[in-house]
């Protein structure tokens, strides 16, 4: 059977012809901007039943978004926040963990510089 014929590389401004979508040099960087970038983490992987049963608990006792009640606003809290990761060696203890609206959440997240995988830089 005749061999396909390659075709241009799939990495912008790449000239090389290929016999796959991308160049071997550009794979091994396309490959490591999915894995940081695009591709999901299993959240069953990171947070398990013990989890959610700890959330549940917390969110149940502290209803109301913790950052905003600090500036006088009622705000229904929609996810608990560790202050200190996990990754960092936190725990699933109440003093660890805070109720959040999701717009506080994002904005801790954001000042942090732990988001969209910018952490570091």
């Amino acid at each position: 059977m005749p061999k396909r014929p390659k075709k241009p590389c799939a990495y912008p401004g790449c000239p090389k012809l290929t016999d796959g979508r991308y160049y071997e040099e550009h794979k091994k960087l396309m490959d490591e901007r999915y894995n940081r970038y695009e591709r999901p983490y299993k959240s069953e992987e990171r947070y398990g039943a013990e989890w959610r049963r700890v959330r549940n608990l917390y969110i149940k006792a502290h209803p109301l978004c913790e950052e905003c009640l600090k500036e006088g606003r009622y705000m229904a809290a929609e996810l608990v926040h560790h202050i200190k990761p996990i990754n960092d060696g936190g725990t699933n203890t109440d003093d660890n963990l805070m109720s959040l609206c999701a717009s506080c959440h994002g904005r801790i997240h954001a000042e942090r510089g732990d988001r969209w995988h910018n952490k570091g830089r």
